[in-house]
């Protein structure tokens, strides 16, 4: 759902003076005063650049209106990029918290700018094959190493429910679907009668990031390495099957600028082949092989179609964060449609 960037949004939605006392309490080393300007896109919690004396933030805050119960929960964002930090995985370095409405009208936290590169695209059509081979064969890696990560040491022991990831996540988005409702899809009625009746076996259960993707990290601008991924929203304890059959839609996702790649991976382009990742990701995680991935495409077409309904409905509320919600929301009856597509790939009726 990202396209490449603008310039950052001119805005004047948060109280500057309060904000400033905020951060001089709780952020170590801040000096003001500060200015703000706001990150284009980005449908779900809007995020701002932060310029001050003594350096450069980013903060992210719920939107502000009406929220669909456990959406948008900076909280969680925040506690998780808290516990991965000291482990060395590639996280900004969180800052503070704030959960009082006061301050500037909603939660938010405060994490520090990390320099580098988004490749919007991920075509990447200004890198070499080589430099495509690394760049993927390091997200590949960098999401093998998350899902290695001993949680419970890093003080996440709680950060999701136990029980069948897969089980929740379906009867989770059923639920945000349901109260964002605003048309009858026969697909989603499929899907949403079928998911639950089908799921895969769980193995194993690590940390999942939930919308892991080449466009919700920052590289090295000098070299094939993530420097920080972001937009932890979307993330618990769970299968990791769910983060990677996740980034494998991009092999059958169209080619629109974004992070679909459909028809390009081969070694003219450099992008490594769907069956290539696989074996690097089994290689790394010690698997000996994943399962039917159509199942896993179904349902992240679901949850997909899920989160754009709810845009859908904060945009016919008039609490959507972007510009190109009208646009987003359109999506909903094609992304069902393909859910129900890989459905039958996977020999629903």
């Amino acid at each position: 759902m990202s396209a490449a960037p603008a310039e950052l949004e001119a805005v004047d939605d948060l109280d500057t003076d309060r904000l400033t006392a905020w951060m001089a309490a709780n952020v170590a080393g801040f000096e003001g005063p500060l200015t703000y300007a706001k990150f284009p896109g980005g449908q779900s919690n809007p995020t701002y650049r932060i310029d001050a004396a003594s350096g450069c933030y980013v903060l992210r805050r719920k939107p502000f209106g009406p929220l669909l119960p456990s959406a948008h929960a900076v909280d969680r964002e925040y506690r998780l990029i808290a516990g991965l930090h000291p482990t060395g995985f590639p996280v900004p370095r969180p800052y503070g918290l704030c959960e009082d409405d006061g301050v500037i009208g909603s939660a938010f936290y405060v994490m520090e700018r990390v320099a580098g590169v988004t490749h919007w695209d991920g075509a990447l059509p200004d890198k070499t094959p080589a430099q495509r081979t690394a760049i993927y064969f390091e997200m590949c890696d960098r999401l093998a190493a998350l899902h290695a990560i001993d949680f419970t040491a890093a003080g996440l022991g709680d950060y999701g429910r136990p029980g069948s990831y897969f089980e929740r996540q379906v009867g989770r988005w059923t639920k945000q679907y349901r109260l964002a409702q605003t048309d009858d899809l026969p697909d989603v009625e499929r899907l949403i009668d079928w998911l639950p009746r089908t799921l895969p076996p769980q193995t194993r259960t690590s940390i999942v990031h939930g919308d892991y993707r080449i466009d919700n990290m920052i590289f090295d601008a000098d070299a094939p390495r993530v420097r920080a991924v972001l937009d932890w929203e979307l993330s618990t304890l769970g299968d990791p099957m769910a983060d990677f059959s996740y980034l494998m839609m991009n092999w059958f996702t169209p080619v629109t600028g974004g992070s679909g790649i459909e028809g390009l991976a081969g070694a003219d382009s450099g992008i490594p082949t769907l069956d290539q990742m696989v074996e690097r990701y089994c290689a790394a995680t010690g698997r000996d092989g994943i399962p039917d991935l159509n199942w896993y495409f179904a349902f992240g077409q679901f949850r997909l179609m899920s989160i754009v309904q709810g845009i859908k409905k904060r945009m016919l509320d008039g609490n959507a964060s972007s510009a190109n919600a009208r646009e987003t929301a359109a999506r909903v009856p094609g992304l069902a449609a393909g859910a129900w597509a890989f459905a039958r790939k996977a020999g629903a009726q």
